[in-house]
C-alpha cells in the first residue's frame, strides 16, 4: 500500500541487529477509528483526505504496512522506581518507520500493537482507556508549548484485554523525531557493548545534534545538551502542575521530550506531595520530587556515557561538572516560567520569596492550581474601589485562609507597582502563559466512559478545547470548572 505523500528514511533501521528486532504488528480484529489529531497529521505530512478510509484504519491498527516502512521494536534497559531492571525494550510498541517531513524527521510508532521479544510475558496490547489518555495529553502538551511526543490517531477494537479488569484493545499512533531514551544508552553500558554505545551516541549526534560533533568531547557535550533540555522540560512541567507519574530512566527522552504517558495527572488542588500513580507507594514520583528524580536520571545517563568520555581523555570530574549544573539550570528555568505566570516582566530580588510564599499558601489551602493563575490576571496593581469592584475575588475564593491570601496579595500589588507595563498589557501576557483548560483527570474519565459505550464524540470535543488552552472559549466553560466531588476517587496506575 503506497501513499505518495509519505517518504520514509528509516535511519534507525539501518543500525545493526543489536539495536532492534524486526517484526510486524499483531493483527487487530475489526478495527475502527476512534480519534484523529489533524494538527499531528499535518505535521507528519499525511493527507487529511485519508482520514477514515479503510487503508488509514488498517495502517494505524497495524494491520497493513505502508510502502517504505520497516517495522521494528527497539531494545533498551533502565532503572524503574530507582532499581536497575535490566533489559526492557518496546514491549508493546513498534516503530513503523521514519518519515521525511519539511519540519525534520518524524518516527511513527504504534503503541499497543502486540507482543515483541521485549514484552517479558505481557500481552503487548494497550487498552482504550490508556490510549485515550495518551492521545489527549500528547496533543494538550503540544498546545501548551511543552516539548512532547505527538499522537496521530487511536484505532479501537472489541478485542478483550485483561488489566485490573477486562477491557478492550486500542492502538495509539505516536510520533516524535526519535524515541531514544536514557535507557537506550544504559542498555549498552550495562552489557559492556562499548562499540554499540559509541555508535548510538554518534547516530544521535549526527542525526539530531550535529553542532556537537565539532566539540572537543562530543559525548560530554551531548550529556550537557540532555541535562539542559531536561532541566528546561521539567521546569515547564512544574509550572503547569503536570505530574508524569513514572519517571523511570527508560521513560526519559534524550531529546528533552515528554514521553510515555501513563499515570500522569494535572494538579487540581495544589499539593506539593501529590502522587498521581497509586502504584507509587513511596511517592518517588510525586510533584515535589520530579526535579530531583530528573537530576538523578541524568546522573544515570552520565554514568552510561563514561566509557565514551574516557576515550576522549575525560574523567568522572568532567561529567560531574556537567551534571552539577542541574540545580542552577532548573532553578533559572522555573523562576523564569513562574515570573511569567505572575506577570512579572523583569526579575527582582524579592521574587523568590514572593513565589515561595505563594506556593506555601496554595499548598496549605489546596487551592486549584490552574484556576488560581488564570484568575490572577484580573488583579490590578492598584485595587479597584466600590462594593462590587473586588478584582481579586476570583482568586480569594480559592483560599480557606482568606486573611493569609490578602497578606500575600498586598505584597503582590506592591511588586506589580514597580512593573513598567500597565494592567491590561500584563493581563494579556499572563493569559498567554496561564492555561484556562488542562486535561484534568475527570475530563479524561468522562471521555473514556463515553468511548467505552461507542461514543467517541467527547474525545473529539475535548481535543478541540485542549488545542486552544489559553483562549477564552465561552461555549466550553464547563471544561474549566473545578472538578466534581466524584473525581477525588479516581485512581491511576501504570496500566493507565
Amino acid at each position: 500500500m503506497a501513499w505518495p505523500e509519505l517518504r520514509f528514511d528509516n535511519s534507525y533501521a539501518r543500525l545493526p541487529a543489536a539495536f532492534h528486532t524486526r517484526l510486524v504488528a499483531a493483527p487487530l480484529p475489526a478495527p475502527r477509528l476512534a480519534a484523529v489529531s489533524r494538527s499531528a497529521l499535518e505535521l507528519a505530512g499525511i493527507d487529511s483526505a485519508r482520514i477514515g478510509t479503510p487503508e488509514f484504519v488498517d495502517v494505524f491498527a497495524g494491520n497493513r504496512v505502508p510502502l517504505g516502512a520497516e517495522p521494528l521494536a527497539a531494545v533498551y534497559s533502565g532503572h524503574q522506581f530507582g532499581v536497575w531492571a535490566g533489559q526492557l525494550g518496546d514491549g508493546r510498541a513498534l516503530l513503523l518507520g521514519e518519515l521525511v517531513t519539511p519540519g525534520g524527521p518524524q518516527e511513527i510508532q504504534l503503541k499497543g500493537s502486540g507482543r515483541t521479544p521485549y514484552s517479558r510475558g505481557a500481552d503487548g496490547r494497550a487498552v482504550l482507556r490508556s490510549s485515550i489518555r495518551e492521545f489527549l495529553c500528547s496533543e494538550a502538551m503540544a498546545a501548551l508549548g511543552i516539548p512532547t511526543t505527538r499522537a496521530l490517531a487511536i484505532v479501537a477494537s472489541d478485542l478483550p484485554v485483561i488489566r485490573e479488569t477486562v477491557e478492550t484493545a486500542a492502538v495509539v499512533t505516536r510520533m516524535a523525531p526519535s524515541f531514544l531514551r536514557f535507557g537506550s544508552f544504559e542498555h549498552f553500558y550495562a552489557t559492556g557493548q562499548v562499540d554499540e554505545l559509541r555508535r548510538l551516541a554518534d547516530y544521535l549526534i549526527a542525526k539530531f545534534r550535529p553542532e556537537l560533533a565539532g566539540e572537543p568531547d562530543p559525548y560530554l557535550a551531548l550529556l550537557d545538551d540532555v541535562v539542559r533540555r531536561t532541566a528546561a522540560l521539567v521546569a515547564r512541567w512544574q509550572s503547569v502542575g503536570f505530574c508524569h507519574g513514572v519517571m523511570n530512566t527508560d521513560n526519559m527522552s534524550v531529546l528533552g521530550l515528554t514521553i510515555d504517558y501513563g499515570p500522569f495527572g494535572f494538579l487540581d488542588g495544589f499539593d506539593f506531595n501529590h502522587v498521581c500513580n497509586h502504584s507509587d507507594h513511596a511517592g518517588r514520583y510525586s510533584y515535589a520530587m520530579q526535579p530531583r528524580i530528573a537530576e538523578w536520571n541524568c546522573w544515570c545517563l552520565g554514568q552510561a556515557l563514561m566509557p565514551l568520555v574516557a576515550e576522549r581523555g575525560g574523567g568522572p570530574d568532567d561529567a560531574k561538572a556537567v551534571l552539577g549544573q542541574w540545580g542552577a539550570l532548573f532553578d533559572e528555568a522555573l523562576q523564569a516560567a513562574l515570573r511569567a505566570k505572575l506577570g512579572l516582566a523583569r526579575p527582582h530580588a524579592d521574587d523568590a520569596a514572593l513565589i515561595d510564599d505563594l506556593f506555601g499558601l496554595l499548598h496549605a489551602n489546596r487551592s486549584d492550581f490552574t484556576l488560581f493563575f488564570r484568575r490572577l490576571s484580573a488583579v490590578r496593581a492598584e485595587p479597584a474601589t466600590g462594593p462590587l469592584a473586588d478584582d481579586a475575588a476570583g482568586c480569594r475564593d480559592l483560599f480557606a485562609d482568606r486573611a493569609a491570601f490578602d497578606g500575600w496579595l498586598a505584597r503582590y500589588r506592591r511588586r506589580l507597582a514597580i512593573e513598567a507595563r500597565g494592567d491590561a498589557e500584563r493581563a494579556a501576557a499572563m493569559n498567554r502563559v496561564n492555561p484556562k483548560y488542562v486535561l484534568r483527570n475527570h475530563l479524561a474519565e468522562v471521555a473514556i466512559r463515553r468511548a467505552r459505550e461507542g461514543d467517541y464524540g467527547e474525545v473529539e470535543r475535548l481535543l478541540k478545547v485542549l488545542e486552544r488552552p489559553c483562549d477564552e472559549q465561552p461555549e466550553s466553560e464547563a471544561y474549566a470548572a473545578l472538578p466534581p466531588d466524584w473525581a477525588s476517587g479516581l485512581q491511576l496506575s501504570c496500566s493507565s
